[in-house]
């Protein structure tokens, strides 16, 4: 299927009046007009008033979804000494499980499928049941309020009745991805000083079966903080023998966990109390460990899941994710608004690319979620949901990861159904939402993320610090957000977390997204203005990754830069300096024996996705002055910046070496030829030929 060709900014969906009428956030809005006395007439109108008059608007999230007790409601906000140090609801006590005891016994609450097993359904009740059994079992084995509990699982119903277990006693869960290698693992976990893992046998990805005993057994020697691990079964024949587990941690089986009924009772804690912790991409050096509050993940997810997404009560809630990253946590979400969400494992385009459309017909899936780049992927293999499967239930598709192309907007519009809200979406690990994302009372436009968030202040800066509308600038928040982070773990003077966010920008939070605010109100994201690497939706960082490569003794220095840009999967260019011979490197290039090496251990330790597309050989790599790596210098370069522009050499300690590089690029067809307008460069329009 061949999509209309449609300029950025080009309207391309809107809403019917139907639709605007049954939408929920047109209730919230009513709601407001005639209980708050808000007068605003449209959506602009309203976000406008959430971010001038915060306190009012998260006030009236609250009492509108019934989050909490009246008694502690008040104050809604302590600003401190700014948006850095704000504090929310201080005199409020609930649980992100109380949303869950509300909702009926027998509506269907998860949805579980994946590669080689049918789909599964449990009810809330069912659900309900098997969280209050786990979480006394976990309360058994020593687990109380701030303890941490290190979850390494599929995305699958057991990860969802840990998850519940852990938060409805006011201990701390932080999960990873079966397949990150154990040094990914360790990298995360080691942090945050576990008592009780939490780990699946295995898992499948396309087609086949890997068994995770020994990063199991490599965890429980290495955190010796765990005194108890929980197996959770994969596959009914799968061999996973483990060797016997330390002498401080006990081993327990997932059935025994569940054995003994008890009712799920969430236990209260204080609207900042830690919920979960989830990690950055590690991109300057160890990820950092994020912690999220109880209350503001509640109010944040109410309002994106209900209002934004405009799901509730019979929606079917997928997105394509894993347990390590932020959108499984949003994902869960859906539980709070009583959807019924889908959780999928496996390789997304296993057996072929339309796998994941033809369970979304058969399971009649409302809103499909997934990253821009499969969505390219999609329109270039010429997938047509809606003929090939005939996905007909999705109301909205939604899309994040990576900015999704124009091709892709009208691909997504056109080869899916015939009303869908194309819901592109930025935010991050960071917040667990999204700043900007969609609404269903406002058009899509082709290339734009429909507008910002309510409640989410979002701006764009120039280098100056001065506000920007129609070019190019730096995403910042220039309001507190409730799901903003308490703390990065173990930042005890806040120093991390004030480093890592308001720095650059005094009392304004820099997220590190190059976005363009468009006049009609919405924007255009152009990428991360950092190195990380975003493969498939799985980001990483670049330190992660040079952990990795340069333990093996034939790899002297390596720079790795991902060339991925606008929702288009790039190529993962890894440089390679050798330990022996680097002066003819350029002319004999790599052994095949250090390049089987990398990628081996890459796939191990990382991930088979961060895989480089290619490895080639430098002689030498050059650093800044003060020894950091030029990745970022080096991604401008391959998508088509000057060179002059893109690195100065006298920043450089080995200036001589740039050139060695330039040849080596050059040689290998890496540097574009020609030089893009600065129009053009400003739009990441830029590629590798």
């Amino acid at each position: 299927m061949t999509s209309p060709v449609m300029d950025e900014g080009t309207v391309l969906w809107e809403p019917s009046a139907e639709r605007v009428r049954a939408a929920k956030i047109s209730a919230f809005m009513a709601w407001l007009r005639t209980d708050r006395g808000v007068d605003a007439e449209d959506y602009a109108a309203v976000q406008r008033w959430s971010v001038d008059h915060l306190e009012q608007f998260w006030a009236a999230v609250r009492q509108y979804f019934g989050v909490g007790s009246d008694d502690g409601a008040e104050p809604v906000l302590v600003r401190g000494n700014g948006a850095e140090h704000a504090r929310w609801f201080p005199n409020l006590r609930l649980n992100y499980v109380d949303g869950l005891l509300a909702q009926p016994d027998d509506d269907i609450a998860v949805i579980d499928w994946g590669e080689e097993r049918r789909p599964a359904s449990l009810t809330y009740g069912e659900l309900r049941a098997q969280a209050g059994a786990m979480a006394r079992a976990l309360v058994g084995l020593g687990v109380g309020p701030g303890d941490r509990v290190a979850a390494v699982m599929t995305n699958s119903v057991p990860a969802i009745v840990a998850f519940l277990a852990t938060a409805s006693i006011g201990a701390v869960w932080s999960s990873c991805a079966p397949e990150f290698g154990t040094e990914g693992m360790l990298d995360r976990f080691t942090q945050i000083e576990p008592t009780v893992l939490v780990a699946v046998e295995g898992y499948r990805y396309g087609g086949r079966y890997y068994s995770l005993s020994q990063k199991i057994e490599a965890l429980e020697a290495s955190l010796t903080t765990v005194i108890a691990t929980v197996v959770v079964p994969s596959e009914p024949d799968a061999d996973t023998e483990l060797a016997a587990p330390p002498s401080r941690v006990r081993r327990r089986s997932w059935a025994s966990m569940l054995a003994e009924p008890a009712p799920l009772q969430p236990t209260p804690v204080a609207f900042d109390h830690p919920l979960w912790i989830l990690y950055s991409s590690g991109t300057t050096g160890l990820p950092k460990p994020i912690v999220q509050g109880h209350g503001g993940i509640v109010l944040e997810h109410l309002k994106s899941v209900s209002l934004h997404c405009d799901l509730g009560p019979g929606d079917r809630f997928f997105w394509f994710t894993t347990t390590g990253w932020m959108m499984w946590n949003f994902l869960l979400g859906g539980l709070l608004v009583g959807a019924t969400i889908l959780c999928y494992d496996g390789n997304p385009a296993w057996p072929d690319s339309g796998a994941l459309w033809r369970m979304a017909s058969e399971l009649s899936i409302t809103y499909f979620g997934t990253s821009a780049p499969f969505i390219e992927s999609c329109r270039k293999g010429d997938i047509v949901p809606r003929r090939d499967a005939g996905a007909n239930s999705i109301h909205t598709l939604g899309s994040t990861g990576a900015p999704l192309s124009p091709e892709g907007f009208v691909w997504a519009n056109s080869a899916v159904g015939d009303d869908v809200l194309v819901a592109s979406m930025s935010g991050g690990t960071d917040v667990c939402t999204g700043f900007l994302g969609a609404c269903p009372l406002l058009p899509v436009r082709v290339g734009e993320l429909q507008c910002a968030q309510l409640g989410a202040a979002v701006d764009a800066f120039d280098e100056n610090g001065r506000s920007v509308v129609g070019e190019v600038g730096e995403l910042v928040i220039t309001q507190p957000m409730p799901s903003m982070p308490t703390e990065l773990y173990g930042d005890q003077d806040g120093s991390r977390l004030h480093d890592s966010y308001f720095a650059t920008f005094p009392d304004v939070w820099r997220h590190g997204d190059w976005v363009k605010l468009t006049p009609s109100g919405g924007a255009v994201i152009y990428g991360r203005s950092d190195a990380t690497l975003n493969r498939g939706g799985v980001r990483m960082g670049t330190a992660e990754f040079y952990r990795v490569v340069e333990a093996l003794a034939e790899v002297a220095d390596s720079l790795v830069v991902d060339t991925s840009e606008l929702g288009r999967e790039g190529e993962l260019v890894l440089l390679v300096v050798p330990a022996t011979d680097p002066s003819t490197v350029a002319t004999a290039g790599l052994s095949d024996d250090i390049v089987s090496d990398i990628r081996r251990v890459i796939r191990e330790q990382l991930s088979p996705r961060h895989v480089p597309n290619r490895v080639i050989g430098v002689p030498a790599l050059p650093h800044t002055i003060n020894g950091k790596r030029i990745e970022v210098p080096v991604r401008k370069m391959l998508l088509g910046t000057p060179i002059e522009r893109a690195v100065a050499a006298s920043a450089l300690d080995r200036p001589d070496a740039l050139q060695g590089l330039l040849d080596v690029l050059s040689a290998h067809d890496l540097l574009p030829s020609g030089t893009p307008s600065d129009e053009g460069r400003a739009a990441g329009s830029g590629s590798v030929r």
